[in-house]
């Protein structure tokens, strides 16, 4: 299949998803991620219980063979089992031959991601035995015979309409099902009929503790702790992951998991079972006799998982995916799976941010590869994450191994002649975006005719079909005069005698070449506020090569770029970002490539515009210098960059703009879709705008169409000039003078 032929049939299956599945998924997700702001709003000691955990997983990971070795003695010493499998293959074996042993007919089954990611089910029926999910999402799913779509809610792609078509269909009920309630009902019975014939219950633990062998099952229903109980025969299946050192490891996990995933303060059952229990197994032949008299004859049989977690363990940058928790938070705050979900963006058993790392590790890169690339890095999961893991990280390092994997056809024709530092393997269309600054350079030096010759029909159609740049987007158009040049031949206008501060504003790509007056309106609006500015030839900060996964391209860049501003930062001169995605990358992803002093030097002296012309007004600028509204201003729709939002400073702009008089209306949307690269990309166009659709709604309403749209990111200005008649601008653009 040619590159091209890929790319449609990928957008063809994202279609797909936004037309069957995504109002569900978006609707749930949303729903889940609301929750979650709402309930650790209220929760005063989140972040240190967010820290607690991240330290409890941390050491648990580290200390891991101890820990597996201390729970297998103790769980032996309560009268169980326990069985290490290296692989999926060792684990179904070890369960058949517990069922055989039993003679089991039916298993039940609840809360066992991993028994997915082994497939034990067909395993088992291969056997003859019938095998049950009993968590309602799952049965939905069984019944329907379709893959989850969800960590936490497997059928959250499913409507309540679909599921009563479903069961009426299937069940054939004398009465037709149609609220929440009768289908929750009418399955609760039908489950409840499976576990009392059952001769296995199969679990999986959320939480296991080494200290006494203790299984914490969270989960919305109860039928976890039916499975585990109501058979005598009781086979929990977990990742080796899942060990924690004691019971109260337990809770700061406890407190985070429903807050993160449903958005529950806590969720309706939390079951801590010390395998194998010692209530009686029910007779329910026996009605008559109390359950005292019942026998306590139970088996209890641990199977705890490698499966590729061991290898993930040594592997430096896969093993913070070791501390998830499996809470879905990372799924319900990402844009990409509110419009597509699991189906589009998962593997083989796992889902959202974090399923790259868990594919990768126990699938392998092939699979990580279909999804990968639907992580933007745009970060909002770190925040979101009750463990704190660098899940964009981790995508960048799968995409980069990803790229080193991967054998061209035509490598011969880039090899050695490309600007980047990678090796052969890597496709042209992330090859031409992660080189974007040196396109832009070529761009600018021969423009306007390069904006006439990318715009011609011809290129349009050899863009798409080559590198699959979507010839629905329109191009960045390139000025010749670069805001480095104009600068240059300007000359600043407050000496750095007269001035308090000296700044430097950092020519980005995109602001140097495309954007070239946004980057002007800063210098204005510094010199304004009494600044001494330069504007020297930087190089690029390598935030397109990273989003590519060009990992050894980025850290080139970012030690190039650190070495021109140390000189100004060693002068105490401050470094002025207009584009927020570089200065996350200063602030996050340079501590990956920098000498820590270097990082934090450069992270400390490092403002974007809007929060230093904010800082300026603090300390005495006299905010007359800047341009208010006029008389008849019909006000400011105004959208915050995610990267801006992630670090906390979208808030300064609409104190500036508030300080100024602007009447400010902000976006409430949290991502744009464009995400630099992404949304050029002909495979991804389709699920670009859906994201961007409802902040194109929230911009088109009585009450904030006729106001003038402001932007941060480059990004987002590329997308609400895509989709608003009116055209926008970057907030400092509005608030600088006209001429200094």
């Amino acid at each position: 299949m040619s590159k091209s032929t890929s790319r449609e049939a990928k957008a063809a299956r994202i279609r797909y998803l936004l037309e069957t599945e995504g109002d569900a998924v978006k609707a749930n997700t949303k729903g889940f991620n609301q929750g979650r702001y709402d309930s650790v709003a209220k929760l005063e000691s989140y972040e240190e219980l967010r820290a607690r955990a991240r330290e409890i997983k941390a050491d648990a990971i580290d200390r891991l063979p101890e820990l597996l070795d201390r729970v297998e003695a103790t769980v032996e010493a309560n009268g169980g089992t326990v069985y290490f499998a290296d692989d999926a293959a060792d684990a179904n074996r070890y369960v058949r031959e517990v069922c055989r042993d039993k003679e089991a007919e039916r298993v039940v089954k609840s809360k066992s991601m991993t028994s997915e990611e082994i497939e034990v089910n067909e395993f088992l029926e291969e056997d003859g035995v019938d095998v049950v999910e009993t968590d309602l999402g799952e049965w939905v799913l069984q019944v329907a015979d379709e893959a989850p779509s969800h960590i936490v809610a497997p059928a959250i792609h499913k409507s309540r309409e679909g599921i009563a078509e479903l069961f009426n269909e299937t069940f054939q009920p004398e009465e037709k099902l149609e609220t929440a309630e009768e289908l929750t009902m009418f399955a609760r019975e039908r489950l409840l009929e499976e576990i009392k014939g059952a001769d296995v219950g199969m679990t999986g633990a959320n939480f296991i503790t080494a200290d006494t062998g203790t299984l914490a099952l969270v989960t919305s229903e109860g039928n976890a702790r039916k499975s585990a109980v109501v058979p005598d025969t009781h086979v929990a299946v977990a990742g080796v992951e899942k060990v924690v050192p004691s019971v109260e490891s337990l809770q700061p996990f406890v407190e985070l998991i429903g807050r993160s995933g449903t958005g529950q303060d806590i969720t309706s059952y939390i079951s801590l079972l010390t395998p194998p229990v010692e209530s009686p197994v029910v007779d329910f032949d026996a009605s008559d006799t109390p359950l005292a008299s019942g026998e306590n004859d139970r088996d209890f049989h641990l199977v705890l998982i490698d499966n590729g977690r061991m290898a993930m363990r040594e592997d430096s940058e896969l093993k913070e995916t070791l501390y998830c928790i499996r809470c879905s938070a990372c799924s319900n705050v990402c844009a990409n799976f509110q419009s597509v979900g699991g189906h589009g963006f998962g593997g083989e058993t796992y889902s959202g941010g974090i399923a790259t790392g868990w594919e990768a590790g126990i699938e392998g890169l092939d699979t990580a590869a279909e999804f990968n690339d639907l992580c933007t890095g745009c970060s909002r999961c770190v925040d979101a994450c009750p463990v704190n893991i660098d899940i964009p990280w981790i995508n960048t390092v799968v995409r980069d191994r990803i790229n080193r994997g991967t054998d061209h056809e035509f490598d011969w024709l880039v090899d050695g002649l490309t600007p980047d530092a990678e090796e052969g393997g890597l496709s042209l269309q992330k090859r031409f975006f992660g080189n974007f600054s040196t396109v832009a350079t070529v761009g600018s030096a021969l423009a306007p005719l390069s904006n006439w010759v990318a715009g011609t029909d011809l290129s349009r159609r050899l863009m798409e079909s080559t590198i699959g740049v979507d010839a629905r987007r329109d191009l960045p158009s390139f000025e010749r005069e670069t805001l480095v040049d104009w600068f240059a031949a300007r000359g600043p206008r407050v000496s750095p005698t007269e001035a308090e501060r000296e700044a430097v504003v950092y020519p980005d790509v995109y602001t140097n070449h495309a954007m070239v007056e946004r980057g002007k309106a800063a210098v204005r609006a510094l010199e304004a506020l009494g600044v001494h500015v330069r504007v020297p030839d930087l190089p690029a900060s390598g935030r397109a090569p990273l989003s590519q996964g060009m990992i050894t391209t980025a850290e080139e860049k970012a030690h190039a770029l650190y070495a021109a501003l140390a000189e100004h930062i060693d002068a105490e001169r401050d470094v002025v970002v207009i584009e927020p995605s570089d200065l996350a990358m200063f602030d996050r992803e340079y501590g990956k490539f920098l000498a820590p002093r270097s990082q934090e030097r450069l992270s400390d002296a490092s403002y974007e515009v809007m929060e230093y012309v904010y800082g300026l007004l603090e300390n005495g600028g006299d905010p007359k210098t800047l341009r208010a509204p006029g008389a008849n201003d019909s006000g400011v729709a105004y959208h915050s960059h995610c990267q801006q939002r992630t670090l906390g400073l979208e808030g300064y702009t609409e104190a500036v703009l508030d300080r100024l008089g602007y009447d400010v209306a902000t976006s409430e949307v949290e991502c744009c879709g464009m995400a630099g690269s992404f949304g050029y990309k002909s495979e991804y166009y389709e699920l670009s705008m859906d994201v961007g659709s409802e902040l194109e709604a929230q911009f088109s309403t009585p009450e904030t169409r006729e106001r003038r749209v402001v932007a941060s990111g480059t990004s987002c200005l590329e997308q609400l000039d895509s989709m608003l008649a009116r055209p926008s601008q970057h907030p400092v653009e509005l608030v600088a003078p006209e001429r200094l």
